[in-house]
């Protein structure tokens, strides 16, 4: 969930987005447009479509790594919609998206594993065998 500090000035407004990292919310731009679709003069008309745009690319506070492995996961630029949770959509993804994978060291069955599985196999197979007509001795 973001938590953002507030001076008084505005420039100190700070987006907390994991431990680590808290993005000044002047690198974070605000753009309201119309939306899209259906609707009347209304819909046409009023800026009701928000979107947060945080240009990763040219951010200062992003670290080489932290940098690098947004730009291969988002692209230069992550977009969000919706006036309510966009900036908690925006906390998501970046902390999603800086979230580091545990490497997977692939592992052999166990050889009970091994034996369980043929087992299982085999009894499969005489349950099926089972289920057969049976052949007509001539």
């Amino acid at each position: 969930m973001p938590t953002s500090s507030r001076s008084g000035d505005g420039e100190g407004d700070l987006l907390h987005v994991r431990r680590g990292l808290d993005l000044p919310l002047s690198e974070v731009t605000w753009r309201a447009t119309t939306s899209g679709g259906p609707g009347g003069q209304h819909a046409n008309r009023t800026l009701s479509r928000v979107e947060v745009l945080f240009d990763v690319a040219a951010s200062a506070t992003l670290g080489p790594r932290q940098r690098a492995r947004l730009l291969q996961r988002l692209g230069p630029v992550v977009r969000v919609r919706n006036r309510e949770r966009a900036l908690q959509r925006l906390v998501a993804k970046l902390d999603d998206a800086l979230r580091v994978e545990p490497v997977r060291r692939p592992t052999r069955p166990t050889k009970s594993s091994q034996e369980r599985r043929v087992q299982s196999k085999r009894l499969h197979g005489e349950v099926k065998r089972g289920r057969r007509r049976p052949l007509l001795d001539e």
